[in-house]
């Protein structure tokens, strides 16, 4: 199963299977292409349909994006705030949290490349929606990072600063990971859960 097929089966929602195909072909295309060079014949085609075909499901190629982008952001969001509300000290959840965040970055690397790197390519509207989304992922990763300060576990002048930083670390792996990469992305979360308490200044174990 490749890394496109594994994040579209979890796609939420009911939709026909059609849509499904095109937003799996959509992956595949702004992958390889990059969105402004994909066109919706590309998707179409890559689909098993005709260009009007896709016009029934997705008024857009910017459709397509900004479902993909709406979902890879939610998805990530749902990961950073079930890991904050998680049991144990905030070290413990902020382990949690950057082991699940980079590994999903390098499991889904192909969807996490478009939802990161495409972004200037959305519509206004769907724009300001992932915005709001990346803001609140980054927040709740700053009060994390804030309460681990305040129980003087974490030694950080500026947590903003900070909370990017981490985030930062989590999406690059996005760019460079391949089925290829030499470690598993639950070997990757592990060796970036050290990286991100020690840049923090906790004590690791």
């Amino acid at each position: 199963m490749t890394t496109a097929q594994h994040l579209a089966e979890q796609w939420p929602g009911e939709r026909p299977e059609a849509a499904r195909r095109l937003l799996l072909a959509a992956v595949d295309s702004f992958s390889s292409r990059g969105f402004h060079a994909t066109t919706t014949r590309d998707i179409a085609t890559a689909a098993g349909m005709s260009p009007a075909a896709l016009y029934i499901h997705y008024p857009s190629k910017a459709a397509l994006l900004a479902e993909i982008s709406r979902h890879g952001h939610a998805t990530t969001l749902a990961l950073v705030e079930q890991a904050v509300a998680g049991e144990g000290d905030p070290r413990a959840r902020m382990r949690e949290l950057v082991e699940q965040f980079t590994a999903w970055h390098a499991r889904g690397h192909t969807v996490g490349r478009i939802v990161n790197y495409e972004l200037r390519a959305l519509p206004e509207a769907d724009f300001a929606e992932v915005a709001e989304l990346r803001r609140r992922i980054e927040e709740a990763v700053k009060q994390l990072i804030e309460e681990g300060v305040a129980a003087d576990l974490f030694s950080v002048a500026e947590t903003r600063t900070a909370a990017r930083a981490v985030t930062s670390l989590g999406i690059d792996v996005a760019r460079w990971y391949n089925e290829r990469s030499s470690e598993s992305p639950e070997q990757l979360g592990s060796r970036y859960g050290d990286l991100v308490l020690r840049m923090l200044g906790a004590q690791v174990d």
